[in-house]
Order: C-alpha cells, then sequence, then structure tokens
C-alpha cells in the first residue's frame, strides 16, 4: 500500500503539475475562496494568463469521474461550462478555464432594480433549457448523470438530512412520536410524488453561484452531482435561491421564460395547474433539504457562513406547506417548536 503524501509532498506534486502543463516557472498560486465542499480551489497566474486549478480526491480517469463525465456531456450539447486544460488523476488535479468572479449573485446584487437582472437569468435558463432538452435526450450517452436519479430515497434522505440537522441538530427540538411520524408520513408522501414525475438531467446545484459570466456569456460550473430529475427542481433552485431575494414577479418572469423556450410547455400532455403543483412540493423539498445544509455546515464544522439563509429559506418551506392542508402537521411542527422565529445569526445560536 503507497503511504499517504503529507502535505510538503502535496504542495510539490502540486507545483510540479502547473510547471508541467503550463510549461513555465513563472507563475503564481493564489488561493480562492471555497464553497460548501471539500473541493480546494487555486488561481495560478502567469504574466497575462490565469487559470483554476481544482484539487480533490484522486480519480480514475474514465467515464466513470462525474465532475469529468458531466463536464464532457454538456460540452458535447453546446452547454458552457469551462475548458479542462491539464489532470493529474492520481493527484486529485484538475487544471480549468479561469471564469474570473463574477456570478450571477453578484450580478443580482449588483442591480438597483432587481428586474435589471431579468436578461442575465435569461441567459441561465438557456443553458438549463439545454441540460433538460438536448443533453437529457442523449441517452446513448455514458454520463454519470444518467445511472443516478432523484427517486424516492434519495429525496428522502435529503428531507431527513434537513430534519436531522436543522430541526434536531441546530434547534435541538426533540419530536414526539405522533410528530415523528407525522414527518415520515408528509416526507414519503411529498418524495412519492416527486419520484413519479418524468425524468430530465438536473444540475442539482443550479442557483446563482454555480453560473458565472464571462465576457458576457453564461457559464455553468459545479455540475458533477448531476441526476435525473424533474425539471422543477433546477428551476426551483435558480428561482426560490436562498442567496438572492428574487421577488415573486421576476420569478414568474424567469419560470415563464423556461416554459416559452423548453419543449415541455409544448407537450399534448402538460398541464399547467400539474406543473405549479409539483413546482410547490419540489420548493418544499429542495428549500427545506437547503435549511438541512446550511445547519449541517454549523453543526459538523462550526461553519457560520451560512446561518444568515436559514430563517428567510424556512419561512418559504411554511408558505408553501400552508397551502396544501395534507402538510400542515409538517407547518404546525415547524411553527409550534418555534423555528420559524428563530434567530439564526451568530450571535444568538443555541
Amino acid at each position: 500500500m503507497t503511504p499517504p503524501r503529507d502535505d510538503s509532498s502535496k504542495k510539490t506534486d502540486l507545483l510540479s503539475f502547473v510547471r508541467r502543463t503550463l510549461n513555465t516557472d513563472e507563475f503564481e498560486l493564489l488561493p480562492l475562496a471555497g464553497d460548501a465542499s471539500n473541493r480546494i480551489y487555486h488561481r495560478v497566474v502567469s504574466e497575462e494568463d490565469s487559470w483554476v486549478l481544482m484539487e480533490w480526491e484522486p480519480f480514475i480517469d474514465d467515464d466513470n469521474y462525474p465532475f469529468l463525465s458531466v463536464l464532457s456531456h454538456f460540452r458535447n450539447h453546446k452547454i458552457h461550462v469551462p475548458k479542462v486544460i491539464g489532470k493529474a488523476p492520481q493527484l486529485g488535479l484538475v487544471l480549468l478555464e479561469d471564469l474570473g468572479d463574477l456570478t450571477l449573485e453578484r450580478k443580482f446584487w449588483e442591480s438597483q432594480d432587481p428586474n435589471d437582472s431579468f436578461p442575465y437569468y435569461q441567459q441561465a435558463i438557456d443553458e438549463v433549457v439545454k441540460i433538460h432538452g438536448v443533453a437529457s435526450q442523449d441517452i446513448q450517452s455514458s454520463c454519470t448523470a444518467f445511472r443516478i436519479s432523484f427517486d424516492t430515497e434519495k429525496l428522502l434522505w435529503e428531507m431527513n438530512y434537513g430534519r436531522k440537522h436543522l430541526l434536531e441538530g441546530f434547534c435541538q427540538i426533540k419530536l414526539n412520536e405522533t410528530e415523528s411520524k407525522a414527518l415520515d408520513r408528509i416526507f414519503m408522501n411529498i418524495c412519492h410524488q416527486l419520484d413519479a414525475e418524468p425524468k430530465v438531467i438536473c444540475h442539482r446545484d443550479y442557483h446563482s453561484r454555480n453560473v458565472m459570466l464571462k465576457l458576457g456569456k453564461m457559464r455553468v460550473i459545479d455540475f458533477q452531482d448531476a441526476r435525473m430529475g424533474p425539471v422543477q427542481y433546477d428551476l426551483v433552485s435558480l428561482i426560490h435561491d436562498s442567496y438572492v431575494k428574487i421577488p415573486e414577479v421576476l420569478g414568474k418572469k424567469i419560470l415563464n421564460d423556461y416554459l416559452d423556450k423548453s419543449t415541455l410547455s409544448r407537450s399534448t400532455s402538460f398541464s399547467q395547474d400539474h406543473f405549479n403543483e409539483v413546482m410547490n412540493l419540489q420548493i418544499i423539498q429542495r428549500c427545506f433539504k437547503a435549511c438541512g445544509s446550511f445547519s449541517s455546515f454549523y453543526n459538523m464544522r462550526q461553519d457560520t457562513r451560512y446561518l444568515k439563509y436559514i430563517a428567510p429559506t424556512i419561512r418559504k418551506v411554511a408558505k408553501h406547506l400552508e397551502r396544501q392542508n395534507e402538510f400542515l402537521d409538517f407547518y404546525h411542527i415547524l411553527n409550534d417548536h418555534g423555528v420559524l422565529e428563530h434567530d439564526y445569526e451568530p450571535p444568538c445560536m443555541p
């Protein structure tokens, strides 16, 4: 067995890889702020050029490595993703095109009026229409996204992640047997209904931090967890994004733009009422899972950066629970245990 490399040898191997790939000793390595994953990113700068180095676990360079498998599949179908400059599978390194620092999130907050960001959301919709359309229709592809899905088991895991990390972990709620059984029943109901929907390739995290602008064109990142699921999963990720406050009118414009551009609404079997019902279910499922993720970052590593997103997101879950009588027990659990009024800012943490 090969002994694990220490940090010093890792750094040496990393520098050697960059040197070989760029064929120069004249470069600088700058750390980039990490996301919520275990990946580490560096910006590599050499004279007037720059690249992004992704450092992750060692991998086998074949069709089973999700990051490169999905990237290649998306690129084959004209979805704008970063170019791969070089890779060292045994070191877990991939050198990528530098897309800069301009995310859709930043573009949204730079706009004096949220509606000014609509043209950029239209570009984001253009990309997800291709993901749900031509990329999903190429079923002969070996892309890893076709091998996994948002089935009942996966969707249920996500909802129970919210229960574990938000309700039981962060809020320290001890559910009684009646409450626990009510959540089990409601979670299963929601996940069964979502699993029954037709499936396309879902990016899985199609929010404003994973869509970037470079030279006026949209680029998609963080796609390695792509899997089969309902179109509403990505639409909820984008329109009901925890990182931005999209007004309801703008959200409807973005959704209508998707329906206008996709073939979904032109299908003879399409029902706007059914689509909206599934959208409501997906908002509950996806946003509750997001609250679980934000809570877990604090529970597991004391990361407080995401706590501020919990309150507006869990209130959105409650708002959509109230619309359906069969889910009112879930709403009452959140309301009766003070989850909706909890102060999630770091100074007031439990």
